[in-house]
């Protein structure tokens, strides 16, 4: 997926993305106002609303940075949707060349055999067999003539229609040539679409994340790991770890020790390795790795893949996130997952409920 690429910030921070509601990016948040000093004047000051906690705020941009990546994220997966289907639609047009390629050689072949058929009857006058047949005296040679006269008028006959069918192969071949060059044409503005819309909210992230303080900056980092623990708190509380007993299968060991072997390599939107890598180019070269081809995007893993449940999930499995199947990890057993979360983190082992879960699909069922 290569091209087209844009290098992003990286640090080694444990994995947050949160659903939430898309907002603009703010400007920095101030600390309270100190209180009056003891000289200041004691008559009473204009009412005014008190200031919010620190916290308060740098939850606030918490939740505003997690909107933005996951505006980015989807914007990403309808990138690497196109890519797809671009690879799919050059292949096709270069199918369909090799098609017309060996059509026009065809045509020619019997173009030539028309033209050597025309020059023989040349030869001879300008008549046609069955003339020839006709002034023959010997009622042998006549009836052994009629013979290769009836040949002749099939073959004839189906070098014509061999001729007409090859010229309408080369025309549909044409035609579907030219509307596969449309729809790559199509895939390429919608490529061009999604980038502007990753790279701008990306850009917003940034932007929010440059304007806080160094102390609120790692405050900020806290709040995430907080939040994402909440969540694997909450979910293994429901008890769905007692009932998730499931063993790997071989293939299913050879994508988990794929993935966890890239730990540490940065986040890029559109990547599949081997430096760098977006969620699904992980999941899907995983699995590559396993000698299992499975579908590029998170929304195709979601909706080509066997769907499992929770409770019966293994090793290997792909569990998949948010209600637009945005986001997909690889779980390694014991509720935990392998995943590359988002632009600015690194490929990480993270809790398997620390994200919304939409459903599990099995690439080797």
């Amino acid at each position: 997926m290569g091209t087209g690429k844009r290098g992003l910030i990286t640090a080694a921070v444990t994995v947050v993305l949160a659903v939430t509601v898309l907002a603009a990016p703010g400007t920095a948040f101030a600390a309270p106002d100190p209180g009056p000093s003891p000289s200041a004047s004691t008559s009473p000051a204009p009412s005014t609303s008190p200031a919010p906690a620190p916290n308060k705020d740098l939850e606030a941009v918490r939740k505003k940075l997690d909107s933005l990546y996951r505006a980015a994220a989807v914007a990403t997966e309808e990138y690497n949707a196109a890519e797809e289907k671009a690879k799919q639609q050059s292949a096709e047009i270069a199918r369909l060349e090799k098609k017309i390629a060996e059509g026009r050689e065809k045509l020619a072949e019997l173009k030539d055999r028309a033209g050597a058929a025309a020059r023989a009857q040349y030869r001879t006058g300008g008549l046609p067999p069955e003339a020839h047949l006709m002034l023959s005296d010997d009622p042998q040679e006549f009836l052994d003539g009629t013979r290769r006269v009836r040949q002749g008028q099939h073959a004839a006959k189906g070098l014509l229609g061999e001729m007409t069918r090859t010229q309408e192969d080369l025309e549909q071949y044409a035609k579907d040539a030219t509307a596969q060059w449309k729809k790559l044409e199509a895939g390429r503005k919608a490529k061009a679409t999604a980038q502007k819309k990753i790279e701008k909210q990306i850009a917003a992230a940034e932007k929010l994340e440059s304007e806080l303080a160094k102390q609120e900056r790692e405050r900020l980092a806290e709040l995430e790991r907080e939040a994402a623990q909440r969540a694997q708190t909450a979910w293994l509380d429901s008890g769905v770890l007692d009932e998730i007993t499931g063993k790997a299968t071989e293939q299913g060991k050879k994508a988990v020790q794929y993935a966890t072997a890239q730990l540490g390599k940065s986040y890029q939107w559109g990547a599949e390795g081997p430096r760098t890598y977006d969620c699904s180019g992980l999941t899907s070269q995983a699995w590559a790795s396993a000698g299992r081809g499975i579908p590029r995007t998170s929304q195709e893993q979601w909706k080509r893949l066997k769907h499992i449940a929770v409770q019966d999930m293994r090793p290997g499995d792909l569990i998949i996130y948010f209600d637009d199947a945005s986001h997909v990890a690889l779980y390694i057993g014991d509720g935990s997952i392998v995943h590359a979360p988002r632009p600015g983190r690194t490929v990480t082992i993270a809790g398997a409920g620390s994200m919304p879960i939409l459903g599990v699909v099995r690439p080797d069922a």
